[in-house]
């Protein structure tokens, strides 16, 4: 006599049927496939909402070349210097960040074209640990400004950042005046430094260099502010304005210069630098050397 074969036990997982192939706008909440808002960078082709992009989107959309690098600075890399963990160790916490992202640290940076003009390129990875501004991060930041002011370039930083990095402490703080040093130094070289705020930059990175471009151009609705905004209306107990800390609301109170489409930022991109270019000027006795006319016309 046989036995009576067992039936397979039924899976209780649920299977989404276009899962990964459909995607749901953030802002009307229309179903796009996701090959159209990688077509379009990120923007949902209906409202016009602005998804967040990955670095290596922000490259193709900006540089020359298919988003071609000349990258700057990639053997430096995150140690533990406090040995923090907060039930993760923070080695292990960059490692996982370094294996999902195949990123070395969350800001990359470099030289690049754009639009056939050369400049120092930087980016925060907000898919590395947030954005979050460590040692490495300042100081990749830091000689970022420093070689754009040696090799006279301007200087175009895309921000991404929930802030400084806990786990490094006053190691991680430290970097905010450092950077802000360097950009200086950046100033005294009269080159350039256009700011390009995306969703979110908040804490550390906001409260250094963030909003200190020459220019300061925003994402349409990306967060942008040191504290978040709950934080806040829980701190001082009150409601606080509508659209507060997005960029609608920066730019009518006067922190930002402009809101630009991410589709429209590489030309406006290109428009800023040709009005911020380097040319001769002359010193009191007559004699020309060199400077910036930085006046926008």
């Amino acid at each position: 006599m046989a036995w009576p074969e067992k039936t397979p036990p039924q899976s209780t997982d649920k299977r989404t049927l276009g899962k990964g192939v459909f995607r749901k706008c953030g802002g009307c909440g229309e179903t796009h496939p996701a090959e159209s808002l990688v077509e379009h960078f990120e923007v949902c082709p209906s409202c016009g909402f602005h998804h967040r992009l990955s670095v290596q989107g922000w490259r193709r959309l900006l540089l020359d070349d298919d988003g071609a690098l000349e990258p700057w600075d990639q053997h430096l890399r995150p140690t533990d210097p406090l040995g923090f963990s907060d039930g993760v160790a923070y080695r292990d916490r960059v490692a996982a960040a370094q294996k999902s992202t195949h990123a070395s640290e969350a800001v990359e940076t470099g030289r690049a074209m754009l639009q056939g003009r050369p400049l120092a390129f930087g980016a925060y990875n907000f898919s590395f640990m947030g954005g979050s501004m460590g040692s490495v991060v300042g100081e990749r930041v830091t000689r970022l400004f420093e070689r754009a002011a040696a090799q006279e370039l301007p200087v175009v930083l895309l921000q991404a950042s929930g802030g400084a990095r806990m786990q490094e402490g006053i190691l991680s703080l430290m970097q905010m005046a450092k950077m802000v040093a360097a950009l200086d130094r950046l100033a005294s070289a009269h080159m350039p430094f256009i700011s390009v705020l995306c969703d979110p930059t908040t804490g550390g990175v906001a409260a250094s260099c963030a909003l200190l471009g020459d220019v300061n151009v925003a994402e349409p609705g990306a967060l942008i502010g040191f504290a978040g905004p709950r934080v806040i209306a829980s701190t001082i107990r009150q409601k606080l304005p509508e659209g507060f800390q997005r960029s609608e609301f920066l730019l009518s109170h006067g922190m930002v210069d402009l809101i630009v489409s991410r589709l429209e930022m590489k030309p406006l991109l290109a428009t800023v630098l040709s009005h911020l270019r380097k040319r001769p000027t002359h010193n009191g006795n007559g004699r020309p050397e060199n400077g910036v006319n930085g006046s926008m016309p």
